[in-house]
């Protein structure tokens, strides 16, 4: 009863965690070369790199479950998160001590140091790391998680055997979203899951975050609703920013309505841009057009990320295409 109550409390990003090998639902070459390494006692210090939500701690949890018995994990394993202090001094002690310890009742196993967003771990503690990881190769194996592989040293991952794991295709994404939304009996129209998986960017836990933040906000999972509870512009909203764009000959007038809009639905330019962009590539344009809009968008994109005011970065979203219009018609 109480675990029943433990799991109906639990996220449904965390309730539906794969907890097995054979439950994972991609990256079939990753997860057979690991069974391999796993069943041949051959395991080396690993690598994971790759966008949030693609499934590298999911797999390194799943590999912990197939490696040890529940009552060795905490001897066994060792799992330090961004949230942890992983400095030099963190590597010296916490980690060094781990390594050094033998333990009995491993029946001759190799423990397992788990670093999971090490891209976080200063340079001097990824350093300190190098020498440990040589020192205790036969007692301690590591598993080092990050998102930007330039972020981690280069002596670090050539210690490591490498596995990057790309985004999730749609077609891997459905069927874990249709398990998901038949356990939770949630009303989902067809229009509401392509919703969730193009807002996703083949990032399965955000797929299930929102299909939450969703169905608690509205009950129906539909298109509107999916867009409406994440603050991305609709369609109908890109459509009439488009118009204003392409067809207003007042850049004042332009400006206000974006801007209204924008207060009025909470739209951040940010999203209005990466939609503009995708709108932009399916229009037919005289090249040279086509890339002066890609090119100042994203200029605009790199100020946004910078911190700049988003008013400024508006006119100058509305600029690119009055100036646009008038090398149409020269070109013309």
């Amino acid at each position: 009863m109480i675990e029943d109550k433990k799991s109906k409390n639990l996220p449904w990003v965390e309730k539906y965690r794969p907890s097995t090998l054979n439950e994972l639902i991609s990256h079939e070459e990753i997860i057979s070369t690991i069974s391999k390494f796993i069943d041949e006692g051959q395991l080396p210090h690993l690598l994971f790199y790759g966008p949030p939500g693609t499934g590298k701690t999911t797999t390194i949890l799943a590999c912990i479950r197939k490696l040890y018995n529940p009552g060795e994990f905490n001897s066994m394993v060792l799992q330090l998160n961004a949230s942890d202090d992983r400095g030099i001094n963190i590597v010296r002690g916490q980690i060094l001590t781990f390594a050094s310890n033998r333990t009995i009742f491993s029946g001759g196993g190799v423990k397992l140091i788990i670093l999971d967003e090490a891209d976080a771990m200063t340079n001097d503690a990824q350093n300190a790391l190098r020498r440990i990881i040589e020192k205790y190769t036969d007692n301690v194996r590591f598993c080092i998680i990050c998102n930007y592989l330039s972020k981690i040293i280069p002596a670090l991952q050539s210690r490591c055997t490498r596995f990057r794991f790309a985004p999730l295709q749609p077609s891997q994404i459905l069927p874990r979203l249709e398990h998901v939304i038949q356990e939770e009996k949630v009303l989902a129209t067809e229009d509401g899951k392509q919703a969730l998986i193009t807002l996703s960017g083949g990032d399965m836990r955000k797929v299930l975050n929102v299909l939450q933040s969703t169905w608690m906000a509205f009950k129906d999972v539909t298109e509107v609703n999916v867009y409406t509870c994440v603050g991305h512009p609709q369609k109908e909203d890109i459509k009439n920013i488009m118009n204003w764009l392409l067809n207003v000959e007042s850049f004042e007038e332009t400006v206000r309505e974006i801007k209204n809009l924008k207060t009025v639905k909470g739209l951040a330019l940010q999203d209005i841009i990466t939609e503009v962009h995708g709108f932009v590539h399916r229009m037919e344009l005289p090249p040279r057009v086509l890339c002066m809009i890609l090119i100042r968008l994203a200029e605009i994109e790199e100020r946004l990320a910078a911190g700049c005011n988003e008013n400024p970065q508006l006119s100058s979203l509305v600029s690119i295409f009055h100036t646009a219009r008038d090398l149409v018609t020269i070109e013309n």
